[in-house]
């Protein structure tokens, strides 16, 4: 029984941290129609972020905030630099440009690391075990579903009740015609990299507090994942890919928790990414489109 209860917090609680990378990805594509690449790798540079202020002697209650300040700094940049440009250009250009900045934040994080593991810093409470049903849980794996549906509900709000929330509906709507009745498309888009950005830098401190070695490559299978639950839960679909990455982390650490399974809990989620777009190639949320002639 504990190991069952062991085994379905740490889903959930991977799970939330997979929804909160989701959902940039599935915002960015639904405004922009394009796959963020470098999205987990800002997730990545957000956790190395913490441990280099924290080493620079920064108290943890300033090191929080300036991280996530930062972390939304740096999505912003990444829009304007790589992004904005190419607003115009063929959209296989902005996804390679995408690429780029992808590989260009993990030589970057190569360099400034030697390649070399770093650890991730100590947060109090979070990385406290607390006795539940026989198990012994860290503090961080209770706190982040509830964590998740504080910020996706606040998420929600901005998105149907705010000027801005609007006009994101808007160009996702119809981007063309946004543009054309007057809505500031430019900084849409930024407001969408930037809300992206921070929910990736809170993902980074829940997810790291759990496994807390960084290396360069640490945001690879992450974002990779949680790129999986936003097509799983139907790409541009906010609930659907926070639905999709619960899903995605419960079903992965039951495989995990399978004997002689563990190897096979990452070709688990692709495959089974495979079965439902065979099944529902929206995926489980996603809306039909169609052309009109």
């Amino acid at each position: 029984m504990e190991y069952i209860v062991s085994i379905l917090l740490s889903g959930i609680a991977v799970g939330g941290q997979y929804a909160l990378i989701a959902i940039g990805y599935t915002m960015v594509y639904g405004i922009l129609r394009l796959i963020n690449f470098a999205h987990g790798d800002v997730f990545m540079v957000a956790g190395l972020m913490m441990v280099y202020l924290n080493a620079a002697g920064l108290p943890l209650l300033l090191t929080i905030p300036a991280v996530l300040v930062l972390t939304v700094v740096l999505g912003f940049v990444i829009e304007r630099a790589a992004y904005k440009p190419l607003r115009s250009a063929p959209r296989m250009s902005v996804m390679i440009s995408a690429i780029g900045v992808s590989y260009l934040l993990q030589n970057m994080a190569t360099y400034v690391t030697g390649g070399l593991p770093q650890m991730y810093p100590t947060i109090p409470i979070l990385s406290d075990s607390v006795p539940l049903l026989g198990s012994n849980p860290k503090v961080v794996v209770l706190v982040t579903p509830f964590l998740v549906a504080v910020l996706v509900f606040g998420l929600t709000m901005l998105i149907g009740h705010t000027k801005i929330g609007m006009a994101m509906r808007a160009v996702a709507k119809d981007f063309e015609t946004s543009q054309l009745m007057g809505i500031k498309i430019d900084r849409v888009i930024s407001m969408t990299f930037i809300i992206g950005s921070f929910l990736a830098a809170v993902g980074s401190m829940l997810y790291f507090t759990n496994y807390p070695s960084i290396v360069p490559l640490s945001g690879a299978m992450p974002g990779l994942k949680a790129f999986v639950a936003a097509v799983f839960g139907g790409i541009g679909s906010i609930p659907g890919a926070v639905i999709g990455a619960f899903l995605i982390g419960i079903c992965e650490n039951i495989i995990k928790g399978l004997p002689g399974m563990t190897v096979f809990s990452d070709a688990f989620t692709f495959a089974l990414l495979i079965v439902v777009l065979v099944a529902k190639p929206t995926g489980l949320f996603g809306e039909k489109a169609t052309d009109k002639v």
